[in-house]
């Protein structure tokens, strides 16, 4: 059951989402789902990316049963390939419409393994498979401004990451849980939207930019943490709906529109960890363009 938060903090969404086009990531389940609903629910043409048709439809189908403000419809994206994420764009690109908005908000914490093109599993879907879609839409996100956004979904574990082991990231997962590599991942959440922030020209840019902390969510992010842990990690965390709330915020309001490359938590602008430099963020987009083959 998909339930629309009526709650909103002080600085909470701008309402005024009508006929604005978004596309979520991950927007089939957990922080997603509750971010697409949200949205559809306030007027706006949202997109919803995700990696399994099935449980794809039924997100889409499950939104259109409780908000008939806006409209939902549904794209394919595995992160775990960029040939997927090139797809992925394209579709969106050739049904020729505005992006106003893209939300970064696919995840995954905890497990090991390999995406299909060779990454570490946490580095290639939380970051590389999301800078490879920013930079596939960014030409359509530009021509759709001023006022676009790209809006990407981190977590406080980057302040754990003491910095980027290069090698690892060419390598499975090292550690049992992943969660050094998760936080990892995070970090680059940060240093992604830092410098893609200064490359587009800062607050004054058509396309302004932020990352995110949305609370200790219980969602399907944690489905590859091991069994005996995962229900000890996730009891005492937060709902979707209340998780969802600062992405909206970073999405919508108004408030934030002469910001850009800024860390936010509780709806708030925070120092971000200060390993997050400009030095490791140019360095970050360097391998990220040589990786993906775009940027």
């Amino acid at each position: 059951m998909v339930r629309v938060s009526t709650s909103e903090p002080a600085s909470g969404p701008d309402p005024l989402m009508s006929h604005r086009t978004f596309l979520v990531t991950g927007g089939n389940t957990g922080i997603g789902l509750a971010t697409a609903t949200a949205l559809a629910a306030g007027g706006a043409n949202v997109y919803i990316a995700c990696r399994d048709p099935d449980r794809g439809r039924a997100a889409v189908a499950a939104i259109r049963a409780v908000a008939a403000g806006g409209t939902v419809d549904l794209l394919q994206l595995d992160l775990t390939s960029l040939n997927s994420v090139r797809a992925c764009a394209e579709s969106f690109l050739a049904k020729d419409e505005p992006l106003h908005v893209l939300v970064n908000n696919a995840g995954l914490g905890g497990g090991r393994g390999q995406t299909a093109d060779g990454f570490e599993t946490h580095f290639g879907v939380n970051h590389l498979g999301h800078f490879a879609l920013t930079m596939l839409l960014l030409d359509r996100l530009k021509a759709s401004g001023p006022g676009s956004r790209v809006v990407t979904v981190s977590s406080e574990v980057h302040y754990s990451a003491t910095g980027i082991d290069w090698d690892a990231l060419r390598r499975t997962t090292k550690t049992v849980t992943g969660m050094r590599e998760y936080g990892v991942s995070k970090l680059c959440n940060v240093l992604f939207t830092q410098e893609l922030a200064r490359r587009l020209g800062g607050a004054d840019a058509d396309v302004t930019t932020y990352a995110l902390h949305p609370g200790v969510v219980a969602s399907d992010i944690w489905r590859r943490v091991p069994w005996p842990v995962r229900p000890l990690m996730t009891r005492r965390m937060i709902s979707t709906e209340e998780g969802a709330l600062t992405s909206l915020h970073c999405a919508t309001s108004a408030k934030v529109a002469g910001q850009s490359g800024l860390y936010y938590d509780k709806c708030q602008a925070v120092d971000a960890s200060p390993v997050a430099t400009p030095e490791l963020a140019e360095l970050l987009w360097k391998h990220s363009t040589e990786w993906t083959g775009v940027g």
